[in-house]
Parts: structure tokens; sequence; C-alpha cells
């Protein structure tokens, strides 16, 4: 675990730099941009089409809700970690099987969404949106996985930028790009079904992105006769003790892919391990509640659908890539927890400008500055924190581990959200802003904590 003190580092800025050009690297960019496609289609973006279609707000803070199936994804983790898929896993490999099936998924999911009009539909159209959390958070489980095991250490960060880099531009084009399609192909100021219908489907034919990706990029190399050796080992134990076959299968299998991964991340953190999982849990808390309202916040502030897409396809995308970019060489750097620090800074101050705008009234100038900055420090922080992420988890468990550490992230902010549109029907929008700006200070100590408490491991005790 790193500390808040820089390392030391010899290597130059041009050599940091020249990292996003590995293959592995590049190929993490077209699978992050596979993994935030579908988010902002069940979260910020959908939120946009209900306030269109006269969706309550208390009622759009309950959809959001949807959205906790990536809050829960460590139950299922065990299963896509260690399970193979009849045939699939056969052609493609452990990793890649599952990948694509969560990215077919997703795209019939979303097709789903685009046949429902939430004016008369509301019921369906969550089922749908259910669908597609569930399957974007199997996908995320998968690839998280995948990154961690396609590359050394010394690519983590890079990987992790790349992946944050493609991660945002989807969810650009999920948020900004679907606002401008909606408004294209239907209208840009009132409600029009169709123009809703048609971008949903186009967003699910963006996952071919993905699909393509995966039918062509190569299957980590893991260890799997050793994790099979270590199963037999426990069943031969346990049928030794008198288990039945069948149940000292199962036990051997709850063991080695369900008890093991949990075991291994407290016996190596010890007494820290709960500070840790504190600060995992908080630290997107303000991000996340903010985003719920953000674009109820600009239908009721009378931003178009155009001028919202315009200003964040231009702005956001650039600051988003320099944030991504920049976050990944800072870590490297200056160290993990050092900018994981500052992310957190700039993630609840610019939550502040949100208030101020909603004080100012319907100002595009204001509101690009804030888009921009809010990309640019989001682009910062969740490249440290996938970083920080990566560092906590052991190869050897890593999609149940990544698993368990990402849907801790999400919960507690996810569950939050949910009252988010109930508070601001009754306190309004600029105490809504200040509270979740607020809510950042805690992370800050958190961080200043476990760097105090932190440890160095050795390369060698995550793998």
């Amino acid at each position: 675990m790193n500390t808040l003190r820089p390392p030391r580092r010899t290597t130059s800025w041009r050599d940091s730099l020249a990292v996003y050009l590995e293959g592995r690297v590049l190929t993490l960019f077209a699978m992050g941009f596979s993994s935030g496609l579908p988010l902002l289609l069940v979260f910020g973006t959908l939120s946009f089409w209900l306030r269109e279609a006269d969706v309550s707000l208390t009622d759009i803070g309950y959809m959001s809700w949807v959205a906790l199936a990536y809050g829960f994804k460590w139950v299922w983790s065990p299963l896509v970690d260690r399970m193979p898929l009849p045939l699939l896993s056969r052609l493609l490999g452990r990793r890649r099987s599952w990948m694509l099936l969560s990215q077919v998924l997703i795209a019939l999911a979303l097709v789903g969404m685009a046949y429902c009009d939430p004016k008369t539909q509301l019921a369906q159209l969550a089922l749908f949106a259910l669908l597609v959390a569930f399957a974007s958070a199997t996908q995320d489980i998968v690839i998280d996985a995948y990154r961690i095991e396609s590359a050394p250490e010394r690519l983590q960060a890079a990987m992790a930028a790349s992946y944050m880099t493609g991660y945002r531009l989807a969810m650009i084009m999920a948020g900004a790009g679907a606002l401008a399609l909606a408004a294209w192909l239907g209208s840009n100021s009132g409600y029009d079904y169709r123009g809703w219908q048609l971008t949903y489907l186009l967003m699910a034919g963006l996952m071919s992105l993905g699909i393509i990706t995966t039918l062509l990029s190569h299957e980590p190399d893991i260890d799997v006769n050793r994790q099979n050796a270590q199963q037999a080992e426990r069943k031969a134990l346990l049928l030794g003790r008198g288990w039945p076959t069948p149940l000292a299968g199962l036990g051997a299998w709850v063991y080695e892919a369900i008890w093991c991964p949990f075991a291994d991340f407290f016996r190596r953190y010890g007494g820290s391990a709960l500070l840790i999982l504190g600060l995992i849990a908080c630290y997107r808390i303000s991000d996340v509640v903010m985003g719920v309202m953000s674009n109820s916040f600009y239908v009721d502030m009378q931003f178009s659908k155009t001028e919202v897409a315009t200003i964040t396809k231009v702005y956001g995308v650039i600051m988003t890539l320099v944030g991504a970019a920049l976050g990944g060489v800072l870590v490297m750097r200056f160290g993990t927890l050092r900018i994981l620090f500052l992310g957190a800074v700039l993630t609840a101050s610019t939550n502040l400008l949100f208030a101020l705008l909603n004080e100012v009234g319907h100002d595009l100038e204001l509101l690009t500055l804030i888009i921009s900055l809010d990309n640019l420090s989001a682009g910062i922080a969740t490249a440290a924190f996938v970083t920080y992420l990566s560092s906590l988890t052991n190869v050897a468990f890593s999609a149940t581990q990544y698993a368990l550490f990402s849907s801790i992230m999400l919960l507690l902010p996810k569950l939050l959200a949910g009252f988010s549109g109930h508070f601001v029907e009754q306190f309004g929008y600029s105490s809504f802003f200040v509270g979740t700006s607020l809510l950042g200070i805690p992370v800050m100590v958190l961080i200043i904590m476990v760097a105090k408490r932190g440890r160095h491991l050795s390369p060698q005790a995550n793998k």
C-alpha cells in the first residue's frame, strides 16, 4: 500500500507517456468503452428521459436503485471467477466467454428499454433497466479481472488510465451523445418518445465495439490447473472426513471460490482491512449521489438537450482525456494515495459549482466551466481509485476480490442516491449540491488514516 509521501521515481515523463502505446493498454481502452456505455443509460441519461416524460423527482430517485446491481455484484462474482460456460468457455476461454455473454445481454436489454415509453410502461422500463445493470455489472467483473491478470504491475496504472479514458468517453457518448441523438431524432425542447427509442436502439448497437474487442483479444494466462488442483485437494480432504461426494465437491468449490478470496484480503491487511473497506465505501459518495439529479437539474434549469450535449461533447471529452491520462501519470510519479486525496478534494469541490449555477440561473458559460472541471476531476480521481483497488487485489482471486471492492464502492452511494429526488423536492437544489460536497470531507479523513496506518506490501503479496 502506498503512503501520502511520493515514492522515488527515475522514469522520465516521456517514458511514462509512452506506456499508453502498449497493445494491452490500447485493448483496455475499447473494453473501458464497453464497460462505461451502459451506466448512464440506466442512471443519468435515463433520469433526463424520465424527467422529460414528466416522471416525478422522487420516482426518478427511486428508479436509480436499479443501479444497486453494481453494489451487489460480489454475490455472483465467484461464479464468474470460477465457473466455465458450456461451449463458450471452450471456444473463447473463461474470461472472454463471460465477457461476450454479458455484452450480448446488455445489447438485448437496451433494445427492450427502447420499446418502453415511461409515460405508460414505467414498470417494464425499470425491469429492462435492471437487466442492463445486472449484465453490465457482470461485464465489469470480468473486465476488471481481465485487466489485472493480463499485464504486470508496471502497466497497471496506464491500463487503469486507458480503461477509464474509454469508460469516460463511453459515458459522454451515453450522456451527451444520447441527448444529442434524442434531440436530433425527436424534439430538442419537448418530450418525444420516438427520439428516445431510436437513441437507445443506437446505444445497443454501440455494444458491438465491446463484442468485437472480446472476440479479437487474447485470453489472459491464468493458472487454471493450479486452481483445479487446489479445489481437488480440498474435495479429497472433505471426502476423507466422510462428506458425500456431491457435497464434498460443492464444499470444495465454495471454499476455494468464496471463502478464500475474502479470507485472503483480511489476512493480508489485518487490522487495516475494515478501514480500507470504509474508504472504498465512501470514496465516490459525492459524485454518485449528485449524479442522479444532475440531468434533472439541467431540465429544470431550462437547458435544452442540444446545449447540454454540445458542451459535454466538446469540453467534456477534452477534459476527460486530460484528466484520465494525467491521473495515470500522476499516480505513477507521485503514488496512489497522494493522488487519491487530490481526486477527493477536486470531486467534492466541483459539486459546489452546481450550487452556484443554481443561484446564477441559465448561464451557458458557467455550465461549460462546471462540466469541464467536473470531467477533469473525475478523470484524475477515478484513475487513482482504480489503481488503488487493483493494488489491493490478489491475482489468485482477481474477479471476486475486485468485484467486492467495486461493489462496496457503489453500494452506499447508490443507496443514498435513491433518496436524492425526495431531498431536492424538500430542500432545493442548492442545499442538495452543498450537502453532496460536504460528504467528501469524511473521505479525505479516511485517506489520511489509511496512509498513517498503511504498510508497504512486497510485490509478491498480491501475486
